[in-house]
């Protein structure tokens, strides 16, 4: 039986403030009789809070509240719409310090990912504020004397949004301003993990922004639950999920079954491509930020290194000396850490296997390969070869395998040799043979003389292959979060054959 929780209760925002309840139909409620899930600190294994594990009949509600609640939302003016949102990302702005202290006790973030993690939230509310006004349609030519053609663009109705550990603040942002702003209802679930940051904070934000009740409710709880619940729920229209393949699959079967969209972003195997010609300097640069941010816990790091042979071993050491200068640690007590832990233990047994398998095949360890609780050093190996367990596998961790290619068509051909194809990086003093290779390769996002961890609000953002459907950011966003309705006026009589 849910209790309807005091708004008193719930209207700080810190890491020590209440964040026990679901939000559902713009109320806050305990469910006091709902196991709880521990929220905690992967720098120290201490608890941060609890929060409910949301049933299946929680999630109905909170569906049923959002289905009530979009009618009179897609109505709003849209500067209303566009200042709520607009209003999160001021909220966002006004919070820093408390956001970055969850960030990094709930998630281990390092400074250097809390700045681009709160930042790029911050950038990305102001840009989705403007998809208010943005979605617009067209006036077209008739074939038939007399008609006018009219398209126009309608919110969805209500979208799910099942967001990831990782960097979990601006992956809920990402499709929850964005569907608010056109129009839609949202329920989100975000990762146990990180359920603060990822739910639970966007809710007492929206909330202090004005939005209306039941336009976002956030459901905390197991993925296998109350994921499964809302993936599979007639109701969710659009289903915007961040995180495995493999979950991927099942989450896109379950909204297809009732012909919602499947807005699905994946894993990835990303090659960092670096030819002959290439700055070395830039490069490791480069190879570095890209393998080690964020621990490597992200769909885009650079999740492969493809050197030429003639600069292979010189990369390699360059590459093994700056990881080993790295700093380690808790990132809540120091600001110089780069690299943090690892979100849990079977992230961390997972990696740490595929280096153990990697080293067995034949491949050498010339920085790191070790771990302390879920602390693992940055590592560098060597000898790999593209078949071998830290090369084929998403590891998402701080590993970085090198494989040496001979050939341009080699390069091309490694980096196309997994069923990802998510982001891309080469690197190369000529700028046409750059692009000649980067082409060839299939992957969503390509970056050439940089890394793959790059993501700007206006620019598509997504996967080919086995890393996704779909788009994010901009009017690709816009696509998948409205529905296009051809209406036609016949403004002088029609004659007919019958």
């Amino acid at each position: 039986m849910s209790e309807t929780a005091s708004s008193s209760g719930f209207d700080e925002v810190a890491l020590d403030s209440d964040w026990d309840g679901l939000f559902i139909g713009g109320e806050w409620r305990r469910a006091e009789d709902r196991d709880r899930i521990d929220v905690t600190n992967p720098s120290t294994g201490d608890l941060i809070t609890q929060v409910p594990a949301a049933s299946r009949d929680d999630v109905d509600e909170a569906f049923a509240a959002a289905k009530e609640a979009q009618v009179d939302w897609e109505n709003a003016s849209i500067e209303q719409r566009a200042s709520v949102v607009r209003g999160v990302a001021q909220l966002l702005e006004e919070y820093e310090d408390e956001i970055r202290e969850i960030l990094a006790a709930e998630g281990g973030s390092t400074k250097s990912k809390q700045d681009i993690e709160w930042g790029g939230s911050v950038t990305f509310g102001y840009d989705a504020a403007q998809y208010a006004y943005r979605a617009d349609g067209r006036h077209a030519q008739s074939q038939i004397p007399g008609k006018e053609n009219i398209v126009q663009r309608k919110p969805v109705g209500v979208v799910g949004v099942i967001s990831p550990w990782n960097v979990p603040l601006k992956l809920s942002f990402r499709a929850v301003a964005p569907a608010i702003a056109l129009g839609n209802s949202v329920v989100l679930k975000p990762a146990q993990e990180t359920s603060i940051s990822g739910g639970l904070l966007l809710a007492k934000l929206f909330e202090q922004a004005g939005l209306p009740d039941g336009v976002l409710n956030v459901v905390t709880g197991h993925g296998s639950v109350a994921g499964d619940q809302a993936a599979s729920h007639p109701d969710c229209d659009v289903m915007a999920f961040t995180g495995s393949t493999g979950a991927g699959r099942m989450v896109g079967k379950n909204v297809v079954e009732h012909f919602g969209f499947p807005a699905l972003e994946l894993g990835g195997n990303n090659p960092h491509v670096v030819l002959e010609d290439a700055d070395l300097d830039k490069a490791v640069d480069a190879g570095t930020f890209g393998s080690f941010w964020n621990q490597g816990q992200v769909c885009i790091s650079i999740n492969r290194h493809i050197v030429h042979e003639s600069i292979y071993d010189e990369y390699a050491e360059r590459l093994a000396e700056r990881a080993k200068n790295l700093k380690v640690g808790n990132p809540v007590d120091d600001d110089d850490v780069v690299v943090g832990p690892i979100i849990n233990e079977s992230q961390r047994d997972e990696m740490m296997q595929y280096v153990e398998e990697t080293v067995e095949a034949g491949g050498e360890v010339i920085a790191g390969g070790e771990s302390d609780g879920l602390f693992v050093e940055p590592t560098v190996i060597t000898n790999v070869t593209n078949d071998m367990s830290a090369a084929c596998n998403e590891h998402f961790g701080p590993i970085v395998p090198v494989i040496p290619f001979s050939t341009d068509e080699e390069a091309v051909e490694l980096a196309n040799d997994t069923e990802y194809g998510l982001a891309g990086s080469v690197h190369s003093s000529d700028l046409g043979r750059a692009r000649d290779v980067a082409d060839q390769i299939d992957v969503g996002m390509m970056h050439v003389n940089d890394q793959t961890v790059n993501v700007e609000p206006h620019m598509p953002f997504g996967g080919m292959k086995d890393s996704g459907i779909g788009r994010y950011n901009g009017e690709y966003i816009i696509d998948e979060l409205t529905e296009v309705k051809w209406t036609s006026v016949q403004r002088e009589d029609r004659g007919y054959p019958f």
